[in-house]
């Protein structure tokens, strides 16, 4: 996999969202593209590209976290813009689910060793 492309209003506020979720940095920034990664050979990365219409619907593909510290992590993305998200999980789940600042929902697992867990 190359990279994950994200449709955005606010580029490069929601690259640097990212950026501090995945302790990422800024690869490439241009008007219309912004691109993130670890480093620069560390594929996947995610691109940010414009778009004018607003999200209407619960995305059909999201990003799932899988932190040591679940609580703490739902704490510290929190604290850098995300919000609850409400997709119809109901309670009791093992996840928590949050939206970026432009309401892209992704998840924050409990912690996993391999992907078959």
């Amino acid at each position: 996999m190359y990279q994950l492309v994200v449709d955005a209003h606010d580029l490069p506020a929601l690259a640097r969202f990212w950026c501090q979720v995945l302790d990422w940095k800024v690869l490439f920034e241009a008007e219309d593209e912004v691109v993130i990664g670890a480093d620069e050979f560390a594929m996947p990365g995610m691109c940010f590209v414009p778009v004018q219409e607003k999200k209407t619907a619960k995305n059909r593909l999201h990003i799932d976290l899988t932190p040591d510290d679940q609580a703490a992590e739902v704490e510290r993305i929190l604290a850098l813009g995300a919000r609850p998200a409400d997709v119809g999980q109901g309670d009791g789940v093992s996840w928590v689910v949050l939206a970026d600042p432009e309401d892209n929902e992704f998840c924050v697992l409990r912690p996993k060793r391999s992907l078959r867990e």
